[in-house]
């Protein structure tokens, strides 16, 4: 099986946003992260977008990007409802705008699916 030349670059543009996330340079990887989804929705071979995207909604929220964070996890929700780390992000990101009512349902179904230990204002107790 061979591969196109799109999957290695594709390949290298996403080892190159990683490595930006890693060192913390969350603005940038965003850059990087939103062009891979776009193009990953519209070039063959098509690639899955769910890693591309919690990538991309981590990069916004560390970069204080909320609103962008929030719309890419609704997003990434309506497709994969359980998903409870992206549950758990969208709960911190509504948090971090001050919409703690909003972020409850959110983090409730996150504890409760992903077992984390969260604690926050009037969660629902184990």
């Amino acid at each position: 099986m061979s591969f196109e030349p799109f999957d290695r670059d594709f390949a290298a543009e996403y080892e190159n946003a990683r490595a930006l996330f890693e060192a913390e340079q969350y603005a940038e990887a965003a850059t990087l992260f939103a062009e891979l989804v776009d193009r990953s929705a519209l070039e063959p071979p098509l690639h899955g977008t769910n890693e591309l995207r919690l990538y991309l909604a981590r990069s916004y929220y560390h970069s204080a990007q909320l609103s962008r964070a929030e719309e890419i996890l609704r997003a990434l929700l309506v497709d994969h409802q359980d998903d409870h780390y992206a549950l758990l992000l969208l709960g911190r990101t509504l948090q971090r705008q001050s919409r703690h009512e909003e972020a409850k349902p959110h983090l409730a179904m996150a504890k409760l699916l992903g077992g984390y230990d969260i604690e926050g204002p009037d969660l629902p107790e184990d």
